[in-house]
């Protein structure tokens, strides 16, 4: 039976690699983009990132059949690091397709030398907040009036300790996890 027309086809986890984001991918990032956030950010933002900043590391996930469902992007600035934003498209969502992000994310990070890591999320992104938190995040503090859009508060989320082998070994055990949540051999 064709996959697309097996019930059952809608309950099998996506497969998606990761790899480093290029100007090319810009247009797929806009329109996920546009359909995550209220205030999108340019498609001039994305390429500057990608072009001009040499502390910004941003990476697309696609599906086996190349189409852009995800993307993600950290500065690391020496032991400090900084999730600038990670989207899924809406049709691909709760299948685990950002928290795999995520954890690349964190591992781009370590693996560059980070110590720390930060981010924002809206404060009515429960969601979120609990996946960042799974990964052992914890809120630091609010920042009033963050996001433009709405006046909305942001909550400022922060891990540390990223190289000691307490959160390594959190790492690996929750990576291990998600691959066999998505149906993933091996594990980094």
């Amino acid at each position: 039976m064709r996959a697309d027309l097996d019930p059952r086809a809608a309950d099998r986890p996506e497969h998606m690699t990761i790899e480093p984001m290029t100007s090319a991918d810009i247009r797929a990032v806009m329109q996920i983009e546009a359909l995550s956030f209220s205030t999108s950010w340019p498609s001039s933002a994305f390429a500057s990132e990608l072009n001009d900043n040499k502390l910004a590391h941003y990476f697309v996930g696609r599906l086996p059949n190349g189409v852009i469902v995800a993307y993600g992007g950290i500065w690391v600035i020496l032991e400090d690091s900084h999730v600038t934003t990670i989207a899924v498209h809406p049709d691909h969502r709760g299948k685990k397709l950002g928290e795999e992000m995520l954890v690349h994310l964190l591992r781009e990070a370590t693996d560059r030398g980070a110590s720390w890591i930060t981010l924002e999320a809206r404060e009515s992104n429960g969601i979120a907040q609990s996946l960042y938190r799974k990964y052992g995040f914890t809120t630091v503090s609010t920042r009033r009036a963050y996001y433009s859009d709405n006046g909305e508060n942001a909550v400022v989320m922060w891990a540390g300790n990223l190289r000691g082998d307490l959160y390594r070994n959190r790492l690996a055990t929750l990576e291990h996890e998600l691959r066999i949540a998505i149906g993933k051999s091996g594990v980094r």
